[in-house]
Order: C-alpha cells, then sequence, then structure tokens
C-alpha cells in the first residue's frame, strides 16, 4: 500500500521548523514541508496559492496548514485535489476573523504596522516587558524564516483582505481554546485543543502527534 502524502505549510513568515516535533509514522505517512516564498509584485492570494501548489508532487495529498498557512492550504485546494484539508490555529472563513482585524480592514489600519519593528526581532526585545513576552520573541527567532518587508506587507495585507466568507465544512479545524490571536469564541465547530494557543504547534505537539493519523485516516 502506498504511503499518505502530508504537506506542512506553517504560519506567517514562519520556517518549517515550527514542525520539527511533529512525527506521523513512516511507515504509512510521507511528510513534505513547504516554505514561503517572497510574493510577486502586486501578486494576489490566488496566484500566489497556485505557485505554492507547483510544489506539491504528489496527487490527492492531504494539506495541513497552521494560522495563515491555514489560510493558504484552503486557497491551494482550490487548484489541486486534496485528499483532506486541515487547518490549526487558523480560520475557514474571513466571518471568524476577531473584530478587531474586522475594524482593520475597514479603517486600513493594518497599513499602519510597523513592519521594521517586527522584522527586528532585537529590537522588539527592547520594547516588550516579561518572561513571558521575551520568551515568545525567542521562539520567534528562532522560527521566523522570512524577514523580507515585502513579503510581510502582502502577508498582513493577505489575510486581512481574504474574501471567503462562507465556511467549507469540508475543512477540519483543529483549535485552541486560549488562542489570542483567533479568539474561540468566534471560531464555528472545530476539534478544541484545551489549553492549546496560537503556538500549540509548539508546546501541543504531543496532542497532535497522538491525534493527527487518525484525523488523517478518518472517512
Amino acid at each position: 500500500m502506498s504511503k499518505i502524502p502530508v504537506y506542512f505549510m506553517p504560519g506567517l513568515a514562519a520556517s518549517p521548523a515550527i514542525f520539527e516535533r511533529i512525527k506521523l509514522d513512516e511507515s504509512v505517512f510521507e511528510t513534505h514541508l513547504l516554505e514561503w516564498e517572497i510574493p510577486k509584485q502586486k501578486e494576489s492570494l490566488s496566484d500566489y496559492a497556485i505557485r505554492i501548489a507547483q510544489k506539491i508532487k504528489h496527487e490527492n495529498p492531504v494539506l495541513i496548514g497552521v494560522s495563515f498557512g491555514g489560510i493558504l492550504v484552503q486557497e491551494i485546494s482550490k487548484h489541486i485535489k486534496a485528499q483532506k484539508v486541515i487547518i490549526i490555529s487558523s480560520v475557514r472563513s474571513n466571518a471568524e476573523f476577531p473584530r478587531r482585524m474586522k475594524i482593520g480592514k475597514t479603517t486600513k489600519a493594518y497599513k499602519l504596522i510597523p513592519m521594521k519593528l517586527i522584522l527586528n526581532i532585537e529590537n522588539l526585545a527592547k520594547y516588550s516587558f516579561g518572561e513571558k513576552v521575551n520568551k515568545r520573541i525567542k521562539l520567534y527567532e528562532k522560527f521566523l524564516a522570512v524577514r523580507d518587508l515585502n513579503y510581510l506587507q502582502w502577508a498582513v495585507e493577505s489575510v486581512i483582505l481574504w474574501d471567503r466568507n462562507k465556511v467549507d465544512e469540508n475543512v477540519i479545524h483543529i483549535h485552541g481554546d486560549q488562542d489570542d490571536v483567533f479568539p474561540i469564541k468566534y471560531i464555528n465547530k472545530c476539534i478544541v485543543v484545551k489549553g492549546g494557543t496560537h503556538i500549540m504547534i509548539l508546546n501541543k505537539y504531543k496532542w497532535l502527534n497522538e491525534n493527527l493519523p487518525s484525523i488523517i485516516l478518518e472517512d
């Protein structure tokens, strides 16, 4: 029996290294890690999804995306036939965005986000207070792979302006009840991970390792 191809897409600006603790049975699954590429000038999310889809070399794969990667795999699935689409710490439509993101879209406030500050992790550390924030910065330092200003501006705008307004019921959604980026109160139907935050791909990997295989194999 041939192995099930599983493609993982990391979150916004993140490295595929965020999946380093995710271990699927190699006798059943064949895992592949996708990476962010720098977008072309004025490239739409749909066109970008077509470009990343070209990296997928298997028919009928399982697509798993985290956060913005979850949005991207849903866009990719419009262009290739996927056996299953699974999103983690993400959303299935813009109706699940928190209020601040909806306001950001209306007011275009997202254009005011200081991207250079985000890019300069060391600088960000100076403005952060508390052990928890500094711990998170250390994680970002390790896992932030794309430090390109054009990419960040494009990615933030692509999330805020995502035009899917209806949930695709075929998309499987895994979400933490402590997610501070996409609070669970706005999420419509999901597999809930207790104590899971927005970065639970890193710290709830045991839950994912135990549960992902059955979620993938379930009819």
